[in-house]
């Protein structure tokens, strides 16, 4: 069941690397809404940014799809991110989240889970051979004191 959201944006984009940078920027400006530290900002950046990164380099290797990044806001001060893509998907995701683990050939660290599990609070992998993979990520962000209370 899904929680309702206070504000979400989606956005869709060819699966081309120059687009990481917007997508990160994009989840950036939607999460400043929420007040977040600079320390919260720059984990949600990183965590899209491997997200992005490897629906890009994994889920089309040979090809240009479209990647979908959803972000909202949930209860609880929660940032829901959402990165989906309908690539080839992943034919085993639990080997897959193992660090060092890489189906992208030697410039790839295969850090890509580790690193958004590390920098969110919880992490959701979806795939199916074919069909594509999502990534959902929570990261809940410390209650600001607003000023003057």
């Amino acid at each position: 069941m899904k929680t309702k959201a206070s504000n979400e944006v989606t956005l869709e984009f060819p699966s081309r690397s120059s687009n990481e940078g917007f997508a990160r920027a994009a989840v950036a400006c939607f999460a400043a809404q929420m007040d977040p530290t600079l320390n919260e900002l720059e984990d949600i950046k990183t965590a899209v940014s491997e997200a992005v990164t490897n629906a890009i380099v994994h889920g089309y290797p040979e090809s240009i799809g479209k990647v979908l990044v959803k972000a909202r806001i949930c209860p609880g001060n929660v940032l829901e991110l959402t990165v989906k893509d309908r690539g080839r998907g992943i034919p085993d995701v639990d080997k897959a989240r193992q660090p060092m683990f890489t189906t992208g050939g030697e410039e790839r660290s295969g850090m890509g889970f580790t690193i958004m599990e590390s920098f969110m609070d919880q992490l959701t992998v979806r795939s199916a051979l074919g069909r594509g993979t999502t990534v959902t990520m929570k990261k809940k962000l410390a209650p600001r004191m607003k000023a003057g209370k």
